[in-house]
């Protein structure tokens, strides 16, 4: 009998694609869904990929609810924790973003240690594990942990620190059997299984089809979602992966560098997309008085800090492709699916 994996979020970007590599790999897969009427959108997203054939089921629980996620871990061996609000809209709290993804995390554990489930991995991120500062050159690892009382965060920061500080203390007390490994990944880009949920591959839509008229100062190490995948997956069944964080970063590109890419590789399919580098000092002036939706950007104009990935490499054996890869197979899977017109 193969193994059931619990996939949190299976509607998501990197939901998705968890729930198609595992149904490619032998696995059994539950994944949580707001709402039944989500059922179909999964179901056609990895449906483009492979046949689910009777293989995949749902179950509805939401992280801001104690409903349904005993019924969802029911039997589990494995839970791939990837579900987390992604935003605030423009004027809401930040506890808006803070508290689902941290007390929905704990939900989700609390359900798989009830029932005994082997291991959680849970998604964190990369600015988990960052200085609280983008500014200070040097290369940082697993060991370093983003200050959340830092003023200065943006919530998205705050809340995947906080998420994750909650679920390492919450183990340390009531883990029991089930094993906690979390996966901290860079910006995730690569190949689209549906329209409906881009989360950070919208930033290449938006480039692709001109409505970004110039680049900020911003450096992204860029990590393809396929890999991610493999990252958790390895994550789920390595041994030594027990009790550990991973980063799970990728090379290094500056967006003018991502546009020269995109630009250079894909011949008229790239021809709307800007390289034109917009200056600090704009970037800036546009947050604080035009567009207050930049002022969570600001921090990061000329980040240099780096990630190093050498523990996934040396424990887990993982192997990111370069980056280039990862934004072309972005791209052209965008316009392959109608996200962007072609010019």
């Amino acid at each position: 009998m193969s193994e059931l994996v619990l996939v949190t979020g299976g509607t998501g970007y990197i939901g998705g694609w968890c729930v198609t590599e595992l149904l490619r790999r032998g696995y059994d897969v539950r994944t949580t869904v707001r709402s039944p009427e989500r059922e179909r959108s999964v179901v056609d997203a990895v449906s483009g990929e492979l046949d689910p054939a009777g293989r995949l089921s749902f179950a509805v629980a939401d992280l801001t609810s104690d409903a349904g996620w005993d019924a969802a871990v029911e039997d589990v061996d494995h839970v791939l924790h990837v579900a987390s609000p992604l935003g605030v809209t423009a004027g809401a709290s930040p506890e808006s973003l803070i508290t689902p993804a941290r007390d929905g995390t704990l939900r989700v554990l609390r359900a798989a240690t009830a029932a005994g489930v082997g291991r959680v991995v849970m998604t964190s991120a990369a600015n988990a594990a960052s200085p609280s500062s983008y500014a200070s050159e040097g290369v940082t690892d697993e060991t370093l942990w983003t200050d959340p009382d830092d003023p200065t965060l943006i919530p998205y920061r705050r809340s995947k620190t906080l998420a994750e500080r909650a679920a390492w203390d919450f183990m340390a007390d009531h883990g029991g059997t089930t094993e906690l490994t979390t996966v901290l990944p860079g910006a995730v880009f690569g190949p689209v299984l549906s329209t409906e949920t881009l989360g950070s591959v919208g930033i290449v839509a938006r480039m692709l089809s001109g409505k970004m008229p110039g680049v900020p100062r911003i450096g992204l190490e860029v990590v393809d979602v396929r890999d991610l995948v493999d990252a958790h997956l390895r994550a789920m069944t390595s041994p030594a992966a027990a009790g550990e964080r991973f980063l799970a970063t990728g090379e290094f590109l500056w967006m003018a560098d991502m546009a020269r890419i995109l630009r250079e590789g894909l011949g008229r399919d790239g021809s709307r997309v800007s390289t034109r580098r917009i200056p600090d000092s704009v970037v800036r002036f546009m947050a604080r008085y035009r567009d207050p939706s930049l002022r969570e950007i600001t921090p990061a104009l000329g980040r240099r800090n780096r990630h190093s990935t050498e523990k996934a490499r040396t424990v887990l054996g993982w192997q990111p492709r370069p980056a280039r890869e990862a934004v072309l197979d972005c791209a052209e899977s965008l316009i392959a699916h109608g996200a962007v017109e072609r010019p």
